[in-house]
């Protein structure tokens, strides 16, 4: 078994090196810095797996070491205080330090803190073991798949997790986005930080900067105190914007000034704050047709689009319907204090043969269903919903949409959104899914057509479209 990697970092060349020494002996491989410029630079290069620092030193202190290496790195980060420093030590444990010791250094108690580190960094490896053996069963955090396709998903989200690079999450509604924004945050070194979502097509236009950015006490009517915005509440963690599409233009600039300066100001503010947040994307929309429409500005796209991660239809993969079956069932049995444990050979025939328009969200919904009407402990086909196998193909379907050469793109698109309400009986919110768009956008696009969702073939004339 390799040594355990120990790099300390002390200005004072006599103290650095009697501890090189002192740790050397104990059976770890050791690497020393003057300061923490240098002592980044070698937990980059040298990658060890426990860091002792000084706290006091030029250029760089412990303390934004210990910060900056913490976003880099999962390390074991020891600190050396001088004597009474206790607030020192305390700032430095709820950045992430595993533990602090005064100087004069103690050995005795340097090497049961470094025992114990070594300790838990074993178990944390045994962990990572575990993991990947999940992931090789079809299983990464809450994303559940053994076929190709969302193996390949997990294997991008390995990739990305460590990193601090943005990530744009796209896919149709329903597949499980913000499922893998969430995955991402668990396995990274932010996962002891807030993981805050917010959906950009539920909030209104007039409030979406103030949600994202926050407002001083009376920055405009209504604002009766200070609100603290998601990028503040997710400081040194997550913050997931999902339906970025959906984004008002103009506050997609004043969200790509702060990705790139790290400050943002509220709104009714005169100052700038800081903030340290890892950004993730996700839409529903096909990312380069919203940016030819307008829709999502071209510098924001390249901005948020350093990574990306498709997410594939449910249809796209059926072979993971069963494991899918099995995870949901259980999940909803436990929710509802049910003792349903699977589902029958019929009603799993009945999922295989059916398209799925509503994605993985659209079987979790009704397996719940199916496991609240259940008798027994087996679903059968009489506690799905009464229509199930009978609705409509996918939006990719042009049954019923004519067109003819000359027809506009628009008008193609008009076509399919008022013959896709007429095959979920005017539901707004089932025919958005369908479509692949938010209900928000299918609102918009009703707008535009001047008609609230009247078929100029007179099939909903006269009929308000539910939602």
């Amino acid at each position: 078994m390799a040594l355990e990697k120990v790099l300390i970092v002390e200005d004072e060349d006599h103290e650095r090196n009697g501890l090189a020494e002192l740790i050397s002996a104990w059976g770890y491989q050791t690497e020393t810095a003057c300061d923490g410029v240098v002592g980044l630079e070698k937990i980059l290069s040298w990658d060890p797996g426990i860091v002792v620092s000084d706290l006091k030193m030029p250029r760089m202190d412990g303390m934004e070491l210990l910060e900056r290496a913490a976003h880099t790195r999962e390390l074991s980060f020891i600190l050396l205080t001088a004597q009474g420093s206790i607030d020192a030590a305390v700032a430095a444990m709820k950045l992430g330090a595993y533990d602090f010791i005064e100087k004069p250094v103690n050995p005795t108690r340097l090497r049961n803190i470094l025992q114990n580190a070594t300790r838990q960094r074993g178990t944390d490896r045994e962990l990572e073991v575990t993991r990947r053996l999940l992931r090789d069963s079809g299983k990464l955090g809450t994303l559940v798949g053994s076929s190709r396709s969302m193996q390949e998903v997990f294997h991008l989200v390995e990739q990305v997790a460590p990193s601090t690079a943005s990530v744009l999450i796209t896919g149709e509604s329903g597949t499980g986005k913000e499922l893998v924004a969430r995955t991402i945050h668990e396995l990274s070194p932010r996962k002891n930080r807030p993981f805050v979502a917010i959906n950009c097509a539920a909030i209104p236009e007039t409030l979406i900067e103030s949600e994202i950015f926050g407002h001083e006490k009376g920055a405009f009517t209504g604002a009766l105190e200070r609100r603290t915005g998601c990028f503040e509440l997710a400081e040194s963690g997550t913050l997931l914007l999902d339906e970025i599409g959906e984004m008002p233009v103009g506050t997609q600039a004043k969200l790509l000034r702060v990705l790139e300066d790290r400050k943002l100001r509220r709104l009714g503010s005169k100052t700038e704050t800081s903030v340290d947040v890892r950004v993730l994307a996700a839409t529903n929309k096909i990312p380069e047709e919203a940016v030819a429409r307008g829709q999502l500005r071209n510098d924001l796209y390249y901005r948020l689009n350093v990574f990306n991660i498709h997410m594939p239809p449910l249809r796209e993969h059926k072979e993971d319907i069963p494991s899918l079956t099995q995870t949901l069932t259980r999940e909803m049995s436990t929710k509802h204090q049910r003792a349903v444990r699977a589902a029958s050979d019929a009603v799993m025939q009945l999922f295989d043969r059916y398209s799925w328009p509503g994605n993985v969200r659209e079987l979790r919904n009704t397996l719940e269903r199916a496991v609240i009407v259940c008798e027994g402990e087996i679903i059968e086909p009489r506690h799905l919903p009464p229509a199930f196998g009978t609705a409509p193909a996918p939006a990719s379907s042009t049954d019923g949409v004519h067109l003819s050469v000359g027809t506009t793109v628009d008008e193609a698109e008009r076509q399919l959104i008022f013959k896709t309400l007429e095959s979920t009986h005017n539901n707004k919110t089932r025919a958005a899914e369908i479509l692949g768009i938010s209900l928000k956008t299918l609102h918009n696009k009703l707008k535009e057509y001047g008609s609230q969702g009247q078929l100029a073939s007179g099939t909903l004339a006269g009929r308000e479209v539910e939602s």
